[in-house]
């Protein structure tokens, strides 16, 4: 009898989930570069696009090396369905798209990556949705948002760039309570230390780019949920808008997820030694690791996350010793990626959130002070002695 996957390990599911092999039994994934498939007949074509046969049509559609990294991403996730996109924004606007048309409302944590803001503030509202921004760590803020025509809500947790922790449970259960679905962007904690489905969520969306790839090699997307609200809401526009993934990027996220696990908790064990020693050295005004216990949502992290993850964000004051802190590193790279190999630092006022007005980034407490960093696989007594150095320059 042969052996459920489910019923694996995470570290057995990375390596073996969703595998299939060709008739020369691969050992790597096969990596099937074709944009369309051939049919043995007019009869069968037919049967294939009407969906009374199973198989390929298009790689618009689907692909091989595709549906294996969608189903080994969804074994991970604990999800029923998964859809692959070109890039985590492509994700983020298909999640969202999908649950709303003109005339609807969604609500939305004020803490999201530069880009999200744009698409809820900006790209939105063209097609007459409407957004109402909240406190993500205050569940009075969220039932008070909600309108009668409210289809979604949409929070990161932790979220970009200072690490708000959102109670996904509870957000999830006041947006149940109002007929809309809840978004999570789980990019931060990865599937490895937090699970959104389980937790109440209805989609999980991750920009594969980040921990998934985690080399700097490729772009990359995923949406993430049950199977029936994965065909309803997204199947048609996806097939028809076209933001697919392409088979090659496909394949190198695959390999990706091999070691996805032990990356990100190496990753982790040194992001908490990198972020004791900016918190121990005193030039930073402020410290936010989710693994240490003076994070503001400790009790939250406890209670839905497994770890703390590899992102670090500290406050030194101001741009001047911001600038001073980056242009001092001499192992970590000036980077606004994140999840990487290699340690990366940016500073978010002008990378990653720079297209945020000032008002809005005051909102969320992003003040021109705030370093976010990545820490990557070097070496942890590397890494401190390189970060210590840099904070005795700002």
């Amino acid at each position: 009898m042969a052996e459920d996957p489910r019923d694996w390990e995470i570290e057995t599911q990375a390596v073996r989930g969703g595998l299939m092999r060709t008739e020369f039994g691969e050992i790597s994934e096969a990596l099937f570069l074709n944009q369309s498939f051939a049919y043995e007949s007019a009869a069968a074509a037919d049967r294939r696009f009407s969906g009374a046969e199973p198989g390929f049509i298009y790689q618009r559609f689907g692909n091989p090396t595709t549906q294996m990294f969608e189903d080994r991403l969804a074994l991970l996730e604990g999800a029923e369905a998964c859809k692959a996109t070109a890039s985590g924004m492509a994700a983020v606007q298909l999640a969202l798209m999908g649950l709303v048309r003109a005339g609807d409302h969604i609500v939305a944590g004020r803490a999201l990556f530069g880009s999200c803001r744009w698409i809820l503030s900006e790209w939105m509202p063209r097609f007459g949705v409407e957004t109402t921004y909240v406190d993500a760590t205050d569940l009075d803020a969220w039932k008070n948002a909600v309108r009668p025509n409210t289809r979604a809500f949409l929070v990161e947790s932790p979220a970009n760039p200072l690490l708000e922790v959102t109670a996904i449970g509870a957000v999830a259960e006041i947006a149940h309570a109002a007929g809309a679905k809840l978004v999570v962007d789980n990019v931060f904690a990865t599937p490895i230390f937090q699970k959104p489905l389980a937790l109440g969520a209805d989609i999980v969306v991750y920009s594969a780019t980040k921990h998934i790839d985690g080399q700097g090699r490729v772009l990359g997307g995923a949406i993430l949920g049950a199977a029936e609200l994965m065909t309803e809401a997204y199947k048609d526009m996806h097939r028809h808008t076209g933001p697919a993934l392409s088979p090659f990027n496909a394949w190198v996220l695959l390999k990706g997820l091999e070691t996805l696990e032990l990356r990100v908790r190496r990753q982790t064990e040194t992001a908490a030694k990198v972020a004791d020693a900016v918190a121990a050295h005193g030039k930073a005004l402020k410290t936010i690791y989710p693994g240490r216990p003076d994070h503001p949502q400790a009790a939250i992290i406890a209670n839905q996350m497994t770890g703390g993850g590899n992102v670090v964000a500290f406050d030194l004051g101001s741009r001047e010793a911001a600038w001073r802190f980056l242009d001092a590193l001499q192992i970590v790279d000036i980077s606004n990626n994140l999840g990487d190999a290699k340690s990366m630092a940016t500073h978010p006022c002008t990378t990653t959130h720079r297209s945020m007005p000032e008002a809005e980034r005051l909102e969320i407490g992003l003040t021109e002070g705030w370093v976010r960093m990545s820490v990557g696989l070097e070496g942890a007594r590397d890494l401190v002695r390189d970060v210590s150095r840099a904070l005795d320059a700002a």
